[in-house]
């Protein structure tokens, strides 16, 4: 139990070390979080005249990062080694051809200068596990939070709320693109606080509550307190046409 208990305390500082050298190396100009869906409206959408960013988000770096360089499904030390030595390639030697940001990022900013001299190999190790774990660490922090169907029923009742019901797996595109687009923009985080409560099922792993069936994922059920389903809704939706949805339900 000692040696879990330091095992810990010593992982806790680590991380702090790489978000310490981030803080000071880095943040002047990547900013920490912003919904995604906002930084692809702002790039896609308004070529940066929204947010007038200086680089991409720290959350943008660690979602690009993991999902490009090295196998993102394999080992996740191994995972971590290949991200970690593509940062410490890219800063000593900057190159647009290398770069992992999608094409209308790109186009918003110029090319960063060489940080040879200015940051350490051992910074840039601890610093490249902070931006890792970065992308994991915000989503959870500004997502929806899921309860059991059981609890979500009785608070349902009490708060005069609607269940939502997310059909979902693991390995699912579009679940993970509603994650980062729309479930955690602030404007739909605000309505389903104020009058949903959220259920999430991996179906590879149970069964859906009330014997609900689904045929694609993500598939959103609606329920209300008596367990009557008012709307299911396929697919991956815009921020626009789920917060239509949500208002529709909740007149």
């Amino acid at each position: 139990m000692k040696f879990l208990i330091l095992l810990t305390f010593f992982s806790i500082l680590l991380f702090s070390d790489g978000e310490t050298i981030y803080k000071k190396k880095c943040a002047s100009c990547h900013k920490d979080y912003m919904p995604m869906g906002l930084l692809k409206e702002n790039f896609v959408d308004f070529n940066n005249t929204k947010l007038h960013l200086k680089a991409p988000t720290l959350n943008q770096l660690s979602f690009r990062l993991k999902s490009h360089i090295g196998d993102p499904k394999g080992d996740e030390e191994i995972h971590i080694m290949e991200v970690v030595e593509f940062i410490k390639d890219y800063i000593y030697n900057p190159d647009e051809a290398k770069s992992v940001c999608m094409k209308e990022v790109l186009e918003s900013f110029d090319l960063m200068p060489s940080m040879k001299g200015d940051i350490s190999p051992e910074d840039i190790e601890e610093v490249g596990e902070y931006i890792y774990h970065y992308d994991k660490n915000s989503l959870a922090l500004h997502s929806v939070k899921y309860e059991l169907f059981e609890g979500a029923l009785k608070k349902a009742k009490l708060e005069n709320r609607v269940i939502i019901i997310k059909a979902t797996s693991k390995f699912c595109h579009y679940c993970k693109k509603m994650d980062r687009e729309v479930l955690s923009d602030d404007d739909v985080l605000s309505k389903l606080k104020k009058d949903f409560v959220l259920v999430s099922v991996d179906v590879y792993k149970s069964s859906l509550p009330m014997g609900l069936k689904y045929k694609v994922t993500p598939t959103y059920f609606f329920v209300d307190a008596d367990k009557k389903v008012l709307k299911v809704v396929p697919g991956a939706l815009s921020k626009e046409d789920f917060l239509t949805i949500l208002e529709e339900l909740k007149k």
